[in-house]
């Protein structure tokens, strides 16, 4: 069998992107360079590595395996090269981060910094819900990964590094944002907008909930923070959300805190990879940055 890296690397950027254009692109060469280079591979392992199903590219258990390996080859070489440009005393290189969708009120600031330090490094940056990034860390596609609730049945290397409060919020206008404290029961018969199902939020919403052997009427569930915000300022509801939602403050457009008996529930922030993975010194100088800067807040 006889597959060079870069085919290895374009068969990668096919797996990531879906599509034999795309994958073309990310590797700077035509689209039938590409598909040449890609039945090249196949007739090199001798199998099938991806089949057309209407116009969606799936790739066969062969093909998975060999995206598997392509990756696990790119990520030695490229942490190679980082190691290499570190003993040279230079920071270039690409860095990967998936990060849950409420940490993009503060990951751009942290990433934005260490860029400024590190001028010649690319970053990756994937925001998505709490599914989508547990997904992808347990597929190994990123340096490091930014939620609030680890998942609890793999092995993490895990810091926690700040604290995300989780709030009840209502329109301004309403006479709870004016009440010192709220009883939870109070809120028996309100409306609640919550998040959707498996967001670090809404997990950390439904165990408090349910040790106050509280049951929420719930209205809608939400997959974003400002859809609830809209949402409660415009009268459907309360929502919970993190602090970090509405950037740190008491009200914003339209929604304030109360203060509501409980709350707002601990949580914190957590930047985890898989336990006995090696970290690139980039990875390692990026998860020194976050702890440094945000020691530096308290």
């Amino acid at each position: 069998m006889n597959v060079s890296f870069r085919q290895l690397r374009l068969f990668l950027a096919l797996a990531e992107t879906g599509s034999v254009s795309a994958a073309a692109k990310v590797m700077h060469v035509t689209q039938p360079t590409a598909s040449m280079q890609l039945k090249d591979i196949s007739e090199s392992v001798g199998l099938p590595l991806y089949e057309l199903v209407g116009k969606k590219l799936y790739l066969t258990e062969v093909g998975q395996e060999l995206a598997q390996t392509a990756r696990a080859v790119a990520h030695t070489w490229d942490a190679f090269e980082q190691n290499v440009d570190a003993a040279k005393g230079l920071s270039r290189g690409k860095l990967r981060v998936a990060v849950v969708s409420t940490a993009k009120y503060f990951m751009p600031h942290l990433i934005g910094s260490f860029c400024k330090r590190h001028p010649a490094i690319d970053v990756s940056l994937e925001i998505l819900n709490r599914d989508g990034v547990v997904q992808r860390l347990r597929d190994n596609l990123d340096d490091l990964y930014i939620m609030s609730m680890p998942p609890k049945d793999m092995d993490l290397g895990d810091e926690a590094f700040m604290p995300n409060p989780i709030v009840v919020i209502a329109p301004t206008s309403d006479p709870l944002a004016k009440r010192s404290t709220v009883p939870l029961h109070e809120l028996a018969e309100r409306r609640f907008i919550l998040r959707e199902k498996g967001s670090g939020t809404r997990m950390a919403a439904d165990q408090f909930f349910r040790s106050m052997k509280f049951r929420p009427d719930v209205r809608l569930e939400l997959g974003s923070n400002e859809a609830i915000k809209e949402s409660v300022a415009g009268g459907l509801g309360v929502g919970v959300v993190s602090r970090h939602a509405l950037h740190g403050h008491q009200k914003e457009n339209g929604v304030s805190v109360i203060d509501v008996a409980g709350f707002p529930l601990p949580s914190a922030w957590h930047i985890v990879y898989p336990a006995g993975k090696k970290l690139s010194p980039l990875a390692l100088a990026f998860k020194q940055h976050v702890l440094k800067q945000i020691s530096r807040r308290k």
